[in-house]
């Protein structure tokens, strides 16, 4: 086998959620671009007829979509549900879901608080332990979470969030630990400042987005391609002996 072999995804079944569109639908459109079939899921994603469909299907590749809202349990049970009873064998979860809210921590509600960590953490560990117990069985599979720069850092007026990924890190690293032995590598991609819809309030603020946009070494913000070669990386035979790692991926940013 060569190299780049190892990095091939042919013949693979892919579960990304989040995928309707940003970041989601970029790794999507990376793990089919290296053979992978995709089965994506977002609560606002047309089952039919879908963006993400008509990409996926012009590189190839068969695309299942599914509309759910992971934050509602008893509707995402069902979608695993779904996708085990459709597919016997699923090779990469990519458990990138989530969603934002700002405020000053002192005015940060309980409601806004429960919405963050219900979507960005507790889904992430159900899909994973649902899907993952299934990779264990078999010996093989990927998983990868999106995490972020707040993975590491504080940020601003985001605490509901910031703690969501940083239990993302932990998350990564502790199912890391249980499953490597188990031939399952668990891993997460860290994305710097992107240029996606759920940014796109704090990139074009006066103040901040300049300087963020100057704090980066790289000199501007990402875009959902900079993550695919990551992720194909992570979800392929070439990571085979990478297990636990929260890989940045933000033009410099966290080695300034």
């Amino acid at each position: 086998m060569g190299i780049l072999d190892k990095f091939s995804l042919k013949g693979k079944v892919a579960v990304v959620s989040g995928a309707r569109s940003g970041l989601g639908m970029g790794m999507a459109l990376g793990l089919a671009s290296a053979g992978a079939d995709i089965i994506g899921v977002s609560s606002r994603l047309e089952e039919s007829g879908s963006e993400l469909e008509k990409a996926v299907v012009a590189l190839g590749r068969k695309c299942t979509c599914y509309q759910c809202d992971l934050s509602n349990r008893k509707a995402m049970y069902g979608f695993i549900s779904k996708v085990k009873a459709a597919f016997p064998v699923v090779d990469i979860l990519v458990s990138n879901a989530g969603t934002i809210e700002r405020a000053p921590c002192a005015a940060h509600t309980d409601e806004q608080w429960d919405r963050v960590i219900e979507l960005n953490l507790n889904s992430h560990f159900i899909m994973a332990r649902e899907f993952g117990k299934d990779m264990v069985a078999r010996g093989h599979g990927k998983i990868v979470f999106t995490a972020s720069l707040l993975s590491f850092q504080g940020g601003f007026t985001v605490p509901g969030y910031a703690a969501a990924k940083g239990g993302i890190a932990q998350l990564t690293k502790a199912l890391a630990n249980e499953w490597a032995p188990k031939g399952v590598n668990v891993n997460a991609i860290a994305p710097g400042y992107m240029d996606t819809d759920l940014s796109g309030a704090l990139k074009r603020d006066p103040v901040r987005g300049p300087a963020i946009t100057s704090r980066i070494p790289a000199g501007f913000w990402g875009t959902s391609e900079d993550l695919q070669g990551a992720v194909v990386y992570l979800c392929s035979d070439a990571a085979s002996y990478v297990h636990g790692v929260v890989l940045p991926v933000d033009g410099g940013w966290m080695g300034r």
